[in-house]
């Protein structure tokens, strides 16, 4: 159930990404249509053709620039979060790795306080063992 929605999520995102990328290349295609276009109109008279073909371009270009935005503005957030699930991520290895070193350094001790405790109930039961001899043989 759960690989069906995120396979259904990712459908999605994918659909989204492929809309968002047909979005730019149609900016992009209608921007170099109208700049072809203006370079093969015939020049008739500067003063009556400059000032439309200045406010399409710009309005192309306007164009343009807003549908690149968005589109760079999804990926931009996208970013972002992965960004900051990844330093989540780190602080949390972080974290968990001085942990471990003190839990390494919790058990070393422990380690260590077992063996002085071997040895002494060693070197007692060798005490124990030389009494009980010397006893017998008396």
């Amino acid at each position: 159930m759960s690989s069906n929605l995120s396979e259904k999520v990712e459908s999605i995102e994918s659909d989204n990404n492929l809309a968002a990328v047909s979005e730019v290349e149609a900016g992009i295609r209608d921007f170099v249509r109208n700049d072809v276009a203006y370079l093969r109109r015939p020049a008739a008279t500067p003063s009556a053709t400059d000032a439309p073909l200045d406010v399409n371009a710009d309005a192309t270009v306007n164009n343009v620039n807003s549908l690149i935005q968005r589109v760079a503005g999804t990926s931009l957030a996208e970013i972002e979060n992965l960004v900051a699930e990844l330093e989540a991520l780190r602080d949390l290895l972080h974290n968990e790795g001085q942990r471990v070193q003190r839990e390494i350094a919790g058990y070393a001790q422990l380690s260590q306080a077992a063996m002085k405790s071997t040895r002494m109930i060693a070197d007692n039961v060798s005490q124990w063992k030389k009494a009980a001899e010397n006893l017998r043989g008396d």
